[in-house]
């Protein structure tokens, strides 16, 4: 966790809503020089943080309405830092809760270097990255279409389909193969939607891929280098990820990847572990599927992760698997080197 330090002689907290923002400012000396509910616009902001501009930092905390308020920083030249929700516990945690105490609370801890800061992600890929996260969610609703085809062939009792549905030209298994009219109307419905999603999602690919080789072309082919890790897990990774410079260690890479855990210990005793979801959702997702797919065909691997396995189980041993791919993707974008299969798995 990383808090912001830095002094000013004003500190701006912002309680941000989708229509209106409760501001609270404080100077050095813990003084409230403003304390009120404004319209939610570019204007009425300039308009009050005016008299205070000089030396002003504005801290709001991460929700969904942030990026606006980003990008008006950056235009103003006003320095702009984002606090880390889940940590941000001097919020959610009292006993009296409403905009203009979420406010001075904000605002405070700015001011007494408590501040536990979020990445603020540059405009220049933000929008493109949301789109990638878009992307995912529609496939995640395209495969529980097709499985509840999957479970309806179940629900019934047929014999199993024995091809899989993800290509359109299986589906024509399931035309006319239910003996109900309206069992048969839901299946059409799904392999309709189904139909329509693919369209959608080929045209999102196309047009992330096109946008990653403007942004970023060497970082994403050399993703692509990486055994299991191929042109979507790569966009994933590029646009989560945004600059490798940004982790000065890797072991904040894998930190911030959910790839290890934390000990949670109390003097001297070790309470299990703690800040599961401290860190990028995205990223987990995308290594451990690596960590999957990084096994086909790679005997190499198989080996090393039932080796591992004996020690310790099979889901244990994939995500020391995923963890070391993350590394390794670490030193790749670091160092703009390839993958390299004898320096990963070592003989």
């Amino acid at each position: 966790m990383k808090f912001y330090t830095k002094q000013h002689n004003y500190y701006c907290g912002i309680d941000l809503h989708a229509r209106s923002m409760y501001l609270c400012i404080l100077d050095s000396k813990n003084r409230v020089k403003l304390h009120k509910d404004i319209k939610m616009s570019p204007d009425a902001l300039m308009k009050a943080i005016e008299p205070f501009r000089d030396d002003l930092v504005i801290a709001v905390e991460c929700m969904f309405s942030w990026y606006w308020v980003a990008d008006f920083c950056e235009d103003k030249k006003i320095t702009f830092i984002l606090g880390h929700a889940l940590y941000m516990k001097a919020i959610h945690g009292g006993k009296a809760k409403n905009d203009k105490i979420d406010s001075h609370k904000i605002a405070s801890l700015a001011k007494g270097g408590t501040f536990p800061m979020a990445f603020v992600y540059p405009r220049d890929m933000r929008s493109t990255r949301d789109l990638m996260r878009r992307r995912m969610h529609l496939m995640r609703k395209r495969a529980e279409l097709l499985s509840h085809i999957h479970n309806t062939n179940t629900q019934y009792n047929y014999d199993p389909l024995g091809k899989n549905l993800r290509y359109k030209s299986n589906r024509k298994l399931v035309d006319g193969s239910f003996a109900d009219p309206s069992v048969q109307k839901s299946v059409d419905l799904d392999i309709q939607l189904i139909n329509f999603y693919d369209e959608q999602l080929r045209g999102i690919e196309y047009y992330i891929r096109k946008h990653a080789k403007i942004n970023d072309y060497q970082s994403y082919m050399l993703l692509n280098s990486v055994p299991g890790i191929g042109q979507i897990i790569s966009l994933v990774i590029l646009y989560e990820i945004y600059d490798i410079k940004r982790f000065s260690r890797v072991q904040d890479f894998a930190s911030y990847a959910r790839l290890v855990k934390c000990k949670a210990q109390s003097a001297g005793k070790s309470y299990g572990t703690s800040g599961a979801k401290i860190g990028n959702a995205h990223l987990k997702w995308a290594f451990s599927e690596a960590a999957v797919l990084f096994l086909r065909g790679n005997p190499r691997a198989k080996a090393y992760v039932d080796k591992m396995a004996r020690k310790h189980n099979t889901g244990k041993a994939l995500s020391i698997l995923a963890h070391k791919l993350g590394r390794a993707v670490n030193f790749i974008l670091k160092r703009k080197k390839a993958f390299n299969m004898d320096q990963f798995l070592p003989a």
